[in-house]
Formats: C-alpha cells, structure tokens, sequence
C-alpha cells in the first residue's frame, strides 16, 4: 500500500510538472537478497515521492551485474547507479565504466564514514558502501562450547573434547571444527595469522614467502595430527554437519547465519582464534558493498544522482538494512545506535571485522584466486609439500597476471 501511494503520489508530481529542472528517472542495479530488495524499494520510493524523480531498481546476480554492466556501459548505456562488491571497482575503473567521486561528493561528507567503505583504485574513490563485513567468523555452538577459544592453543584443546566416536566404528561421529577446507578465501584467513597476505598494494602476488608455508602446514597438522578437522571437507558438508550439531564450532560467513538459527543452533560469533606461534590474529577479508555512478551519465543529472547516492548511503538508511539484514553500517554514528550495540551477533562480527583487512579491489585478484586453488588443493590431497605449493602458487599468479595484461 505505501508503494502505491508512493507511486501515485509521484505520478502527480510529474503531471504537475514537478521534475522539470532534473531526470526524470534515475536507475538501480544491484544485486540484494529478496529481504535487501524490499528495503531498498521502499527507501527509493520515499525518495522518488520527496523528489519528484522516478527511481527504478533492478535485480541481477552478481556474475550477470557484473558482466551486463561491463556490456552496457562500454556501449555507453547502462544504469546511472551500480550497487554491488567492491571487488568489482578495480575491473569496473580500468575499463572506464564507473566515475570517480573525487570532488564530486564533499570531505566533511565522506569524514562520516569508515574508511573501508570508502573504496579506492590507484588512489582515487569510486564506491561508497553502506555496509562493510561479508566476513568469515568463528561461529560455536553454545551448548558444545560454552566459551570460545582465544587462540589456536584453546581451540586445539577444545576441538580435541569435541573430536568423538561415538559408535565405535574408527570414524569420529562429531568434530571439534569444520569450514569449507577446499577453497582458497578460507585460507586466507590463516595466512593472515601467520603474517602473510595474497599480495602487495601494486597488485603483484606475494605467495611464496614463509607465511604461506607455515599456513598450509599448520592446515594440514589441524586435520592430520590433531584430527579435530574431517579428512574429507567442503562447504555442504561443513555446513551439514554444524546444523546438525555434529561439530562444536565452524568459520563461516553472514550469509550462513540465518541457516544456523533455522536449525536450531543456539550459536555465537566470535574471532577467528589468534595463531599461538606468532601472536597475530587470523585475517579475513573484508569486503565493502556500496554504490557507483556510472561514467555515461549526462552532466547535468549529477547533482539528483549524487542526492540519492547519499540518501541511501544516510545512517536512516543503514540502520534500516541493520533491522533486517544484520549489517554492520558503514557510517561511523550509525554504529553507535542500539540497533548495533544491541545485538551480540553484529557486535560480534565488528570485533572479527577489526582484525580483518579490505578485500583488495585490484583486477589481479581474480588471477591469484585461479592460481592459488590448483596448489592448495595438492596439500591438502597430499600430493604437493607446502613449500612447493607456495613456490608454484607465485609462479601461477604471475603467470596469469601477465596473460590478463597482455
């Protein structure tokens, strides 16, 4: 019913001639769950009322945003606001196709939000995000493990109580952890544990250093000698077995939590444990969403585009996903609102947030991401050592980097 009258309201605003001086529309695309969708029409129709300016939003997944983007803005066409990851600006400003932001929006403006979620290639802004996280978590189950550990001293000790066969026939009935062990973005956590990372601010990969070794070793040992990790692991099984409550904790990301709850779990977040041996804190990447402007639109259309750009960016709006969805603002005041400090599990991701590092946005991720997988998955099939995974992970990326430059 708002939407109708939203929308009849509008339609009268224009009869009237009431947008003469600005577009007549302006258009979305994004690629929010269904419960981010409806948020986001409602905030748009609230805005399209006060404004007298149509706002048409329209969903696709993420791989088709991205590559029906790419396609219509080189065409010079495309929607005059694209809202999605942030790993998509570095490909999205080298081709062109996203305008940077740089003296279009003012500096006490951009003062009100976490530097994460201002997001920058080659030093210049293109993104501003309304929300930052999309991280990796260590997720317990209470009733298993009342506190979670601290560092991987605790959590080995733990996972050792957990660890249990149950009917006696040699294969443990339930573990002590499980994550999706196959994939490189949950390794990379660990990597930052032990002082590594996938690479340099320049883009060039930074694989084949002790930090890599010592991760992919101490993988194997949690699954191999301490056995508080299945031999055989993926995301479905992981997920499986914590909603079963067959596993004491998993490392899993927002998008499983609500799955969780669902089941029944009565779960927690916490940190991923810190890696004993060195003192530092494992590192998932953290990744902003937020909106671009494409770099087609007409001039004149910039100042209504940049208005609803920082309406939906605005605390209100945050606040609103927050209600809904759990996010974690980017707007610094918004954070200091109940609806934040409130609850344990956002609160929780926050802490997990701060120990973690901004998803580069570099177009050669996506390079090192192929190049890390074939390697990784040899450790872990026994098949490659550690340092020679390391070795042939480097190798691989700059391979790869240097095919995509050519």
């Amino acid at each position: 019913m708002k939407r109708i009258v939203a929308f009849m309201a509008l339609t009268l605003l224009i009869a009237l001639g009431g947008c003469e001086s600005g577009p007549k529309s302006i258009t979305v695309w994004h690629q929010m769950s269904p419960d981010g969708r409806a948020v986001l029409d409602s905030v748009c129709d609230v805005w399209a009322t006060e404004h007298g300016i149509a706002v048409t939003t329209l969903y696709k997944e993420t791989e088709e945003l991205r590559s029906a983007y790419q396609t219509a803005a080189v065409a010079g066409g495309g929607p005059e606001l694209i809202y999605g990851p942030s790993d998509q600006i570095g490909p999205f400003s080298v081709m062109g196709i996203i305008k940077p932001l740089d003296g279009v929006i003012e500096d006490s403006l951009l003062d009100d939000f976490d530097k994460m979620g201002l997001v920058r290639f080659e030093g210049r802004l293109y993104q501003i995000a309304d929300r930052i996280g999309n991280h990796l978590c260590l997720v317990y189950n209470k009733e298993l493990v009342p506190e979670p550990p601290k560092n991987t001293d605790e959590l080995i000790e733990i996972g050792n109580k957990l660890t249990v066969d149950e009917n006696g026939d040699g294969t443990p009935d339930r573990y002590g952890l499980v994550w999706n062990f196959t994939e490189p973005y949950f390794f990379v956590p660990w990597l930052g544990g032990f002082g590594g990372w996938v690479m340099d601010d320049a883009g060039r990969p930074t694989l084949n250093e002790v930090s890599t070794v010592r991760a992919l070793s101490f993988l194997v040992f949690l699954r191999d000698s301490a056995k508080i990790v299945p031999a055989e692991l993926d995301y479905d099984i992981a997920d499986a077995l914590f909603k079963e409550g067959r596993a004491g904790m998993i490392i899993n990301g927002p998008w499983s939590w609500g799955g969780y709850k669902k089941a029944n779990i009565d779960y927690g977040l916490a940190r991923i444990p810190m890696v004993s041996s060195t003192g530092k804190w494992p590192t998932p990447m953290v990744s902003p969403k937020g909106y671009s402007i494409n770099a087609n639109i007409d001039p004149a259309m910039m100042g209504d585009i940049v208005d609803l750009m920082l309406y939906l960016t605005s605390p209100e709006v945050q606040l609103a996903y927050t209600r809904v969805l759990g996010t974690i603002p980017s707007n610094i005041e918004a954070r200091k609102d109940p609806v934040v400090t409130d609850d344990p599990l956002i609160t929780a991701s926050i802490l997990q947030m701060e120990v973690g590092r901004q998803m580069p946005v570099r177009p050669e991720l996506r390079a090192i991401w192929d190049a890390m997988r074939p390697p990784y998955q040899a450790v872990l099939s026994g098949s490659m050592s550690p340092t020679d995974a390391a070795e042939e992970m480097q190798s691989l990326a700059e391979k790869k980097i240097a095919e995509m430059n050519e």
